[in-house]
């Protein structure tokens, strides 16, 4: 029986959101997967239907962002971003404006990418704005929210980012000694955390779920 539910993905062209993009294509879960972004993606698939937006206008869009479930894989870096307040604007703006226009149209799931250590009270920037995000999406009225907070992620990237792949090569050359309590720090590849997000949906649960990276480490 072919199912009739509909996904959205914003940032599916970010290294977490183009692995999500290709399960959710290839999910019999799914016969519509509608990808929010702004640019058009080199993907061409029956399923898909892309709208191309202005996150700072994504209201203008809100007729077209109906949907079952939603995963927000939207983020980015300080460096990238050009700015904190930038940076605040992709990871708690446009993602808290995202589910708030996707609650609004009756969507079961919200499913998020944060980041370990995200902590609304954190004396480090970028955890306290994660944290925030994640208490905002919280309240949201979502059957279930699903927040997953992965370590340094590995993965191929659009855009090099020196920092991130010399951390990712010694972690990959160290891995054996992130277990016990340093587990939830060993480096997890994108497509596990995709793999973990589309697994969390197909339970159609309910309540807050909090998915720790060393949980995910289990679709790898």
């Amino acid at each position: 029986m072919v199912s009739a539910k509909a996904a959205l993905i914003a940032g599916a062209s970010g290294l977490v959101g183009s692995h999500c993009l290709q399960l959710l294509l290839q999910s019999p879960r799914y016969n519509k997967v509608i990808s929010v972004g702004r640019k058009r993606l080199a993907v061409d698939h029956p399923k898909l239907q892309q709208i191309i937006v202005d996150f700072d206008q994504l209201e203008k869009h809100r007729h077209s962002l109906i949907a079952d479930d939603v995963y927000c894989c939207l983020g980015t870096t300080i460096k990238k971003a050009g700015s904190k307040d930038k940076f605040r604007q992709v990871d708690f703006t446009y993602v808290v404006n995202l589910a708030k226009i996707t609650s609004s149209h009756f969507a079961t799931q919200f499913l998020v990418v944060s980041a370990l250590g995200a902590d609304a009270r954190s004396r480090i920037f970028y955890n306290q704005v994660k944290g925030e995000m994640e208490e905002a999406v919280k309240k949201m009225p979502f059957t279930a929210v699903h927040i997953f907070q992965p370590s340094l992620l590995l993965g191929e990237r659009q855009e090099e980012r020196f920092g991130e792949k010399a951390a990712a090569t010694l972690m990959k050359g160290a891995g054996f000694l992130f277990n016990g309590p340093l587990r939830k720090y060993k480096a997890i590849h994108a497509k596990t955390v995709a793999k973990a997000m589309l697994e969390a949906a197909k339970q159609d649960g309910g309540g807050v779920l909090v998915h720790p990276s060393e949980q995910m480490q289990q679709y790898a």
